[in-house]
């Protein structure tokens, strides 16, 4: 919604994705068409949890359940821009807006290391390691600590211009 209300489209030709709960088809098969029709960047927003990963892996190599209509409903190219991780302390993310993983959130975090689209990218893989080793998770919202323009007018445009994406 912010990234609507500030018009950031208007500024930086890409596709953000953010996420709602798990990816639906129509979503999956709109994000598949604009990536092949306009060869423009699709960029992912999760939160900085398992689901985020989770729910980013389905935009990319599809869902389980679906998996026989996979090479019609998948962005492979997707990128992670964020929230990564790696930000809570690169972004200065307080401790007061961060979140202790349950016993849950970390078995699912290792279960995600053993998943293959993790083990082929090293870098998605540093990062889920660091989240289940500091059991730390955050939500996008946790941005808006430094303000509700933060994420429009700071923290994106920096990790669009240092090309901060995996």
């Amino acid at each position: 919604m912010r990234l609507a209300e500030d018009r950031f489209y208007n500024q930086y030709p890409c596709i953000i994705i953010t996420a709602k709960g798990q990816p639906d088809v129509a979503t999956r098969l709109f994000l598949k068409r604009i990536k092949t029709e306009l060869d423009i960047p699709v960029l992912g927003l999760v939160d900085a949890d398992p689901y985020g990963l989770k729910i980013l892996s389905v935009y990319m190599s599809g869902s389980k359940n679906m998996s026989y209509d996979s090479a019609h409903l998948t962005t492979p190219d997707i990128k992670w821009l964020g929230i990564r991780p790696s930000d809570l302390d690169k972004y200065g993310i307080p401790e007061q807006c961060r979140l202790k993983m349950t016993e849950h959130d970390i078995k699912t975090g290792k279960q995600l290391l053993n998943e293959e689209f993790i083990k082929k990218n090293p870098e998605w893989h540093a990062e889920l390691e660091l989240m289940v080793k500091s059991k730390e998770k955050a939500e996008i919202q946790a941005l808006s600590n430094f303000g509700f323009q933060y994420l429009t007018k700071t923290y994106l445009p920096q990790k669009l211009a240092q090309g901060d994406w995996i």
